[in-house]
């Protein structure tokens, strides 16, 4: 978002299918404030409309809610507010975590698989360029 504001980012974004977005923070991403400049980043994506989920750590945290000592901890974190969030969430809404330990928590807890910032603005990027992106949450073309 530095580069947008200093006017060096030039990116041609298209729409993609979905027209919502929930996004859950990594706390990392919390802990240094970086949670706006991801909101803003993928509000570069045309008619796409984010909201956050308001929740605190995803309860994983790195290996912590594979352990098995730590699992209750972990599922009852998640069960706070963010896997409910993410259930509750039409099918067509994208579920943004940048998180590897916050994708895999809401795969395990949801069966939703979510996404990273990257991917989003990569599969807009990519239509604008090619209709033949590969990733599922993308538009794709006739055929591919």
């Amino acid at each position: 978002m530095r580069e947008k504001k200093a006017g060096r980012l030039k990116l041609d974004l298209k729409p993609l299918a979905q027209k919502t977005a929930l996004l859950h923070g990594h706390c990392h991403q919390k802990a240094f404030g970086a949670m706006s400049d991801v909101q803003e980043a993928l509000s570069l994506v045309p008619d796409l409309a984010v909201s956050m989920i308001e929740s605190s750590c995803c309860g994983m945290a790195g290996s912590f809610g594979y352990e098995s000592e730590h699992y209750e901890t972990s599922i009852a974190m998640a069960e706070l507010s963010l896997l409910p969030a993410v259930r509750k969430a039409d099918p067509d809404t994208l579920i943004v975590a940048d998180g590897t330990s916050c994708r895999h928590q809401i795969a395990d807890g949801s069966h939703r698989q979510a996404v990273h910032v990257a991917e989003v603005l990569a599969a807009a990027a990519c239509l604008a360029s090619s209709p033949r992106y590969a990733w599922g949450g993308a538009r794709r073309a006739e055929g591919s």
